[in-house]
């Protein structure tokens, strides 16, 4: 009886140190919240700088509404209506990196530059993003811009002087 006991007793230590290290495994090769979180903001980046519509659509929440202000005018345009506007494999001159994140829990906050040379002005977005069902997805899109300096011919001047 003691010997059954005995082998009960290492099958179930058994069974929790196996569990265990199968968990940490996973934990290992699971990628972190700010992994996760930057892999749907280069999404975004990426889908729209290379046409890729559906990676667009995969990092949007389908209610995501987008806000600016025009002519001191608060302006909204639909997620889905500025999706429309890339076109798979059309690839367009608008490099992006990710400034920062902070996150909580299941809700985050980005910041994005957003490069336009053929605007000549450098688009910053401001994201809210949530988590759900293990997927972050960007919920608010709001966004400024500010034109490239200008170079008058006397700057130019100026600076070929020194």
């Amino acid at each position: 009886m003691k010997a059954h006991y005995l082998l009960l007793t290492i099958l179930l230590f058994g069974s929790v140190l196996v569990t265990n290290a199968q968990e940490a495994s996973d934990k290992a090769q699971a990628p972190s919240e700010l992994e996760q979180i930057s892999a749907t903001l280069l999404d975004y980046i990426e889908g729209t700088a290379n046409g890729e519509p559906d990676r667009i659509k995969r990092a949007f929440h389908e209610d995501l509404n987008l806000y600016t202000v025009h002519d001191d005018t608060i302006r909204a345009r639909s997620g889905q209506k500025y999706i429309g506007y890339f076109k798979e494999g059309e690839k367009n001159n608008r490099p992006g990196r990710i400034i920062s994140i902070d996150y909580e829990n299941d809700a985050a906050m980005a910041k994005v530059e957003i490069d336009m040379p053929s605007r000549k002005r450098l688009y910053t977005d401001y994201f809210l993003l949530l988590k759900v069902k293990d997927h972050w997805k960007i919920v608010h899109k709001s966004y400024t811009y500010r034109d490239y300096p200008s170079v008058t011919l006397e700057k130019k001047e100026a600076i070929k002087e020194k």
